[in-house]
This record gives C-alpha cells, structure tokens and sequence, in this order.
C-alpha cells in the first residue's frame, strides 16, 4: 500500500527545486554550472533546468497517483501506463537540461 507515497513525496522535492530553479535559484545545482553560466544567462538557464526538473517531478508524482488508483481500484495497468509516462518524463527533463548545460555552459562537465 505504500508503494505510491516515496515516488509522490519525491516528485514534490524535486518539483519544487525545479521551482527555485526557474526563479533563479541555482544554489541545488553543481558549483561548476553556477561558476561557469554567465550573469545575463543565469535566468534563463535556471528557467530551462529549472522546468526539465519539474518535469521529472511531475512525472513521478503523476506515477504515484497512477500506483494509488491502481491499488485502490485494483487494475494493474494503471501502474503501467504510470511507468511509462514516468520514464518519458525522465527522459525529456533529463534532455532538456543536459541541452541547457551544453547550450548556456557549452558543455556538461
């Protein structure tokens, strides 16, 4: 019955990091991305990282719900449908991030 309330408490961290990315926060990010993004990219590179964040985020709370209703309900491809929107989801916020690292650091390391 708990297997919904670690993805769903994960996804609301890291949606709310993505947040304070978006607004410019970069203090969760790597010291070697907020040294090397200049002044005048530090918003929108906070903004880009900060929604491929949300992204993850919201694709594992959107797997948690899926996991309640498919406990509650009994009907075991809600789970699977979850699984799958949870690794598109990880999977595109991933690369929108790693595209903003190369795009505003010109490089991920």
């Amino acid at each position: 019955m708990s297997s919904f309330i670690v993805p769903m408490l994960l996804g609301v961290f890291i949606v709310i990091l993505g947040i304070l990315n978006m607004k410019g926060n970069l203090s969760s990010l790597h010291w070697y991305h907020r040294q090397r993004v200049s002044e005048e990219d530090r918003l929108p590179f906070g903004k880009t990282v900060g929604l491929g964040t949300v992204i993850i985020g919201a694709a594992l709370i959107f797997f948690g719900v899926l996991s309640l209703a498919s406990e509650l309900f009994d009907v075991a491809w809600l789970t699977l449908v979850g699984s799958v929107v949870m690794i598109i989801g990880i999977v595109s916020g991933l690369g929108l991030s790693f595209w903003a690292m190369i795009k505003y650091n010109k490089g991920i390391f």
